[in-house]
């Protein structure tokens, strides 16, 4: 049960041999900048006998978001121009490099479910019938299509709404964004017969085998006599799986076998540029514990710059739209190897995006993810606190994280709850654009020459690392992203990126 994610060597100062060199800098060590640096080493112009890239990280890699998210892949994500490629390359990075193994992706069936909890002292083996009556659209059968209805509202020109909301996560934005139209599908839902979309997800909930109460037959480790309604969001086809810390450390192990990647752990705290306003330099202060210096090192002759920071861009980028949203999550764990063995035969594959009534007039929502060996749980993002100048900084709320530990206790079965313990309570920072016309990401050149970002990927980040980073590495060296259109993720189109002071 040991954590087994791959170690990465940092260094304290940059090494020397970037001279005569074309040097590249990444400022970010999450999974967008993993992903760059990995593509970058991957793109046929690539020489490591030309080109040098440094990577920048204050802490360690994969310490926020990318590190701590849910790992959630879906092929009906946001943005639509990014999204459909972004969801293959996640399989045919799985199949190059066996990523079952390697970071534990897999397909699996993605699930919405309202429940009772006030049903918590009934017998496990009522039936649901004598409970809600038979008419089984109160299990999904005749209301799958409310998820076909969900999917086709993320590609609406209006989904920028999504990125405005408290919400933190993908069940969460999706209920928003329904919540805000009921009026639309209540109007349609009945006309759904010559929806192809709709035959799609009818195709989805088909895939999964019910039980004579109309709930998946393989959902096993929740108590399913409390649940009063379900619907498919995505079945083996369109939903998937990763262990966001272990892809991320894996890419970026990638890059680094290269010899042409070295990470650097340092805060950037400043940005140059020359008289022509090109960004050609930095400023970093070495965060290596027991570093005896805090005075800052700068960086000389930066070819290009790109900026992976997440919520921390405006940190640098002063007018730049991109702020954080915090998030609390837990992690479950056997908790011994008879436990595991338990885990591994009871948790089948499902992400549940629940509503767990608790009384007339309150409701919970957490997400629910089965992992390997794990189950992870996360909640609703909050503002309540300001983004903090690094991830060490971070406030964990401990009693967010016991409600969610409370809650999760009283829709998983007995068994799972009695054989795991809590191996994390945690908390990090989602970035989302702050704009009225986009859902985000902002991916590219800035109005500053050679300086590049790519950030605001909301709860989205890991689910469109791959194909960000194929971007980046199009349009670093070729001049132009090739792979998909993405004009409409304009940086120069939200913020001028020359505000440093």
């Amino acid at each position: 049960m040991a954590l087994d994610f791959i170690e990465i060597d940092y260094k304290t100062v940059p090494s020397p041999n970037a001279a005569g060199k074309k040097h590249i800098v990444i400022v970010g060590g999450g999974i967008i900048g993993a992903c760059t640096a990995f593509y970058l080493t991957r793109h046929p112009k690539f020489s490591g006998q030309d080109i040098k890239i440094t990577l920048f990280e204050t802490t360690e890699v994969a310490g926020g978001a990318s590190g701590k998210a849910g790992g959630l892949l879906a092929s009906w994500a946001f943005p639509e121009e990014i999204v459909p490629l972004s969801f293959q390359m996640h399989q045919d990075l799985s199949d190059e490099f066996n990523g079952e193994e390697n970071w534990d992706y897999r397909r699996l069936p993605t699930v919405s479910l309202e429940a009772d909890l006030r049903l918590q002292n009934a017998n496990p083996n009522t039936n649901l019938n004598s409970v809600y009556g038979s008419d089984k659209t109160h299990f999904g059968l005749k209301n799958k299509n409310r998820s076909g209805k969900l999917k086709s509202l993320l590609k609406d020109d209006d989904s920028s709404s999504i990125s405005s909301n408290s919400k933190v996560n993908a069940g969460s934005l999706l209920k928003s964004k329904i919540n805000n139209d009921d009026n639309d599908y209540n109007d349609t839902k009945n006309n759904d017969s010559n929806d192809d979309d709709d035959d799609d997800d009818d195709e989805d909930c088909l895939e999964l085998d019910v039980d004579p109460n109309g709930l998946p037959k393989d959902l096993t480790w929740i108590r399913r006599f409390m649940v009063k309604e379900w619907s498919s969001l995505g079945s083996v086809d369109s939903t998937a799986q990763v262990h966001p810390m272990k892809f991320t450390r894996f890419m970026l192990s990638k890059a680094i076998e290269t010899g042409a990647v070295e990470v650097v752990l340092g805060k950037v705290s400043k940005i140059n540029m020359d008289d022509n306003g090109v960004a050609n330099s930095l400023q970093f202060i070495p965060t290596t514990p027991g570093y005896p210096s805090q005075d800052p090192i700068e960086i000389n002759n930066v070819d290009k710059l790109i900026l992976t920071m997440g919520p921390w861009t405006s940190k640098i980028l002063l007018d730049c739209p991109i702020s954080g949203l915090r998030a609390h999550s837990i992690v479950l764990k056997p908790r011994t190897e008879d436990d595991e063995k338990l885990l591994a035969k009871e948790l089948t594959p499902f992400a549940l995006f629940s509503e767990l009534q608790i009384n007339k007039n309150q409701t919970f929502s957490p997400e629910i993810y089965s992992r390997k060996d794990e189950i992870y749980v996360c909640g609703e993002g909050d503002t309540l606190m300001e983004l903090p100048e690094t991830l060490n900084d971070v406030t964990i709320v401990q009693e967010k994280c016991d409600e969610l530990l409370y809650y999760a206790s009283k829709i998983l079965t007995p068994s799972i709850i009695e054989s795991s313990s809590v191996l994390v309570r945690q908390a990090c920072y989602l970035p989302v654009l702050n704009v009225s016309t986009s859902s985000g990401p902002l991916i590219g050149e800035t109005n500053v020459k050679n300086l590049f970002i790519a950030s605001g990927h909301s709860c989205w980040g890991i689910n469109n690392a791959p194909v960000t980073g194929k971007v980046l590495s199009e349009i670093i060296l070729d001049g132009e992203a090739k792979c998909v259109d993405i004009s409409s993720l304009d940086p120069t189109a939200y913020f001028d990126a020359s505000i440093l002071d």
